[in-house]
């Protein structure tokens, strides 16, 4: 088993992470507090009540519209990405949604451009790369994220790299979001779609089929179907797994349940995330932790580190810095990830 302290010195990167997920408790709370808004039915004892996956939805959408101001998004995306750049995180993608921002009562645009700054701060001060993946929310239907699209295409940022669809996966059919994943790759964004989570195996087949992503969210329930496997493998499609919420929503009963060694095992491109860390217990280290407690060794926690810069949505220019500074950090750890 690898060492608690070498563990948190391995070098990370994140592909899936929703921004207004990384609240912690405390910041709602104080930001309820604030606002008049009372928030015991969401938080109890300084942590996030569990339930039901709607139960989540309904939680994170009351937190996330108590971030109200530009400078509390910026804060949020610098605490954020500082907090995981000292846990060994070279590389951050962060999801941000249009829709949330305004039910906030922020123009998308305001809110985009507060993130990016929190970004850049966090860059400057920590060393992390970050870029934002504009997300369309499932379950607000087709012309929301038709219009989370447009917006991404459109943003003209430099951070806003990608476009996905987050939400509950159980509503619609990806071929009723074939349009706004056209109009995000037309404009060259990277593309991704959380599928196969609570919907199983059919619903990754689906979206790989009308949304022609290059990554998958979540995607463990391909392990139910050995052809989708298969396809997953010879299309190289990239699984953004984030195992502390599978099993803190029940995806799985338990941790020997959860089949993240199972999908490398079958040779799936495996990376390794945190989805809403305060929401489920969990953080970027306690990812890499459980992987290495399902069996991975230090060179497969860094291969899973190298799949994530090598599928990141990034010029190759940066694709290629990071990929030297991940072999500089495993040569300074003396790691045998440096010589895969």
């Amino acid at each position: 088993m690898i060492a608690a302290d070498r563990l948190a010195r391995l070098p990370k990167a994140e592909l899936h992470c929703h921004l207004e997920g990384t609240a912690s408790p405390a910041l709602v709370t104080a930001l309820a507090a604030r606002q008049g808004v009372d928030v015991s039915d969401i938080i109890r004892d300084g942590r996030y009540i569990r339930g039901s996956f709607g139960d989540f939805l309904s939680a994170y959408d009351k937190a996330s519209a108590l971030l109200r101001t530009p400078e509390d998004y910026a804060r949020l995306a610098e605490d954020y990405l500082a907090s995981i750049a000292l846990q060994g995180a070279l590389y951050a993608e962060l999801f941000v949604s249009p829709d949330h921002a305004r039910s906030a009562g922020l123009s998308p645009r305001d809110y985009i451009e507060a993130v990016a700054e929190g970004a850049k701060r966090a860059g400057e001060r920590h060393g992390i790369v970050a870029r934002l993946i504009v997300v369309g929310v499932r379950h607000f239907g087709r012309q929301a994220v038709e219009d989370a699209a447009r917006f991404a295409a459109t943003s003209g940022l430099p951070l806003v790299t990608g476009f996905g669809m987050a939400g509950d996966e159980r509503v619609g059919d990806p071929a009723d979001f074939e349009r706004a994943f056209a109009i995000a790759r037309d404009a060259g964004l990277g593309l991704t779609v959380h599928a196969g989570e609570f919907a199983g195996p059919d619903s990754i087949a689906r979206a790989l089929d009308f949304l022609k992503p290059s990554r998958i969210g979540h995607g463990v329930r391909a392990c139910e179907d050995a052809d989708l496997v298969r396809r997953i493998n010879a299309e190289g499609v990239v699984l953004e797994v984030c195992s502390g919420s599978n099993l803190a929503l029940g995806v799985y009963p338990n941790a020997v349940a959860h089949p993240l060694q199972r999908l490398k095992q079958a040779g799936c491109r495996v990376t390794l995330n945190s989805d809403d860390p305060p929401f489920f217990d969990t953080d970027l280290c306690a990812e890499y932790r459980f992987a290495a407690e399902a069996g991975f060794t230090e060179g497969d926690l860094a291969a899973a580190t190298r799949t994530a810069i090598d599928a990141a949505f990034v010029d190759e220019r940066t694709r290629g810095e990071l990929g030297k500074r991940l072999v500089s950090a495993l040569l300074a750890l003396g790691s045998e990830g440096a010589r895969d």
